[in-house]
């Protein structure tokens, strides 16, 4: 067991690295960043967002952001099923950039040899549907809860300092 905590622990680690790293500025200057400040009160944003949660993510994450059943276990595959995205989940304890670059390049992409359900969906949704899509997800949170991932948005960027 502890062997299993120790790899898992690795995982997150490297996962958390490649994270920072993709989210340090490029040096294309083609494409300029987008901003990555979820919008959970805008009803414009969250309205978009719930539309492309559910043609995109509640497949697997769940009509109510519940996920799937069993969703800290591997199933047969080695793959963990799809977590929820509700307070019950994780996605809370992440800042907008890593939430951003998880969805839009996908677990794989991150953590080399890491095998995932989850596409990357830098090729079938934009920038703005992406941050949508999030800012819909924390719309859902309870007020305590955002207030927390708020706190975690201001210590991520404060380290980027």
């Amino acid at each position: 067991m502890k062997r299993k905590t120790l790899i898992a622990s690795a995982l997150a680690a490297i996962l958390g690295l490649a994270v920072v790293i993709l989210m340090m500025p490029r040096t294309d200057h083609d494409q300029p960043a987008p901003q990555m400040v979820l919008r959970p009160h805008d009803r414009e944003t969250v309205a978009e967002g719930r539309q492309v949660y559910g043609e995109h993510c509640a497949s697997c994450h769940g009509l109510r952001l519940q996920g799937q059943p069993n969703w800290r276990r591997r199933g047969p595959n080695g793959r963990l099923p799809a977590p929820p995205h509700d307070a019950s989940g994780h996605t809370w304890h992440h800042p907008d950039p890593q939430l951003f670059a998880m969805t839009k390049f996908g677990p794989a992409a991150m953590v080399p040899g890491y095998q995932s359900d989850m596409p990357a969906y830098e090729a079938l949704l934009s920038d703005q549907q992406i941050l949508a899509v999030l800012s819909y997800i924390k719309s859902r949170w309870p007020p305590q809860i955002r207030a927390r991932h708020d706190d975690i948005n201001a210590g991520f960027e404060a380290s980027k300092r």
